[in-house]
């Protein structure tokens, strides 16, 4: 798993430009799946098992990132920049972005009174190093940082969602068969809308559908528990975040599994954010939806944070799930 996400992580592919990580999973997954496509958004979509058998799931991550795109270059070569996804302010200063070309630049804001304030993102910029630096205005960038193996935890930029990426990776491989028809969707454009998961659910019409994505965090010091759960103690069961109310069916079927097959679990109430669910759940005539989280400090952060044990443990509940008929 650490190797897969290292993998998986170092792929600049903000959203609307996933194609470089799309090439990478497509690589990873083909010997395991019984028909791999990409529809017109740009979603790849993996199928497993027989047409037309048993349930039809689908299970999504998005393979995007969050990232910057370039508005405006001045003759010195320092861009200004728009925010692709959730980009945060106070993670930005000093921080570094590297362009799908391989350009590299620093960011850092105009001089200002105050050196304690946070500026906003217009008040930042992208030192591109000198003129002729090859970037232009609509060019896309991701943040840059290495991922970093901490024994039990990893640290790495785009674990959002890139551990839900490998999570689905890593259950397709080890799911030898299934009763069911199981589409494993890597979605696009979740950062900006959970538009690849809408697409893909529409085209789908599944009749179960699961996410697997991070969600916060309460255990480090005196951080508000925006999140009752904590790393290290299990992926997270969804039951409401501030997109969608978890089907009641799906989340009893997801304990009731974990109870069986003695994974361990956390029950999560997110009070802000949500995940591609929302888009799964409110396609066409409604879809049973619920979410794997696995827990995540300091999500859109250059320097997210998991603990390896569960995003395996994730892994192992969604084959136990895909491998029994569903009680509903």
């Amino acid at each position: 798993m650490k190797a897969l996400l290292r993998q998986l992580t170092q792929v600049a592919s903000p959203s609307g430009y996933e194609h470089p990580i799309r090439e990478v999973i497509r690589d990873l997954v083909q010997p395991y799946a019984d028909e791999v496509r990409t529809d017109a958004l740009g979603n790849l979509i993996v199928r497993k098992g027989t047409v037309g058998q048993g349930k039809r799931i689908m299970l999504a991550a998005h393979m995007d990132e969050i990232g910057v795109m370039v508005s405006h270059i001045d003759e010195q070569g320092f861009a200004r920049f728009a925010p692709i996804g959730g980009v945060r302010p106070a993670y930005c200063l000093g921080g570094r972005v590297r362009f799908l070309n391989g350009q590299v630049g620093v960011i850092f804001s105009e001089h200002t009174a105050d050196p304690n304030k946070i500026p906003p993102l217009d008040k930042m910029f992208i030192d591109l190093g000198n003129p002729r630096h090859g970037i232009q205005v609509g060019d896309v960038a991701a943040f840059d940082r290495s991922f970093e193996d901490l024994g039990q935890r990893v640290v790495s930029k785009a674990l959002d969602d890139r551990v839900g990426v490998a999570v689905l990776i890593q259950a397709l491989r080890q799911l030898k068969q299934t009763p069911h028809e199981v589409y494993f969707v890597f979605s696009v454009q979740e950062e900006v809308g959970v538009r690849g998961a809408a697409t893909a659910a529409y085209h789908l019409a599944p009749e179960v559908g699961i996410a697997v994505d991070v969600t916060g965090w309460g255990d480090t010091p005196k951080v508000p528990p925006m999140v009752d759960v904590k790393l290290g103690a299990g992926p997270a069961i969804k039951i409401r975040d501030s997109g969608m109310l978890a089907d009641t069916r799906v989340v009893q079927w997801m304990i009731d599994t974990a109870t069986r097959a003695k994974i361990p679990y956390q029950r999560e109430v997110l009070l802000a954010g949500s995940t591609d669910a929302r888009a799964i759940q409110l396609s066409r005539a409604g879809v049973p939806a619920g979410t794997i989280s696995i827990p995540c400090r300091y999500v859109h952060s250059p320097s997210e944070m998991i603990d390896i044990r569960d995003a395996e443990n994730a892994a192992a509940l969604l084959v136990a799930l895909l491998s029994e008929d569903l009680p509903f």
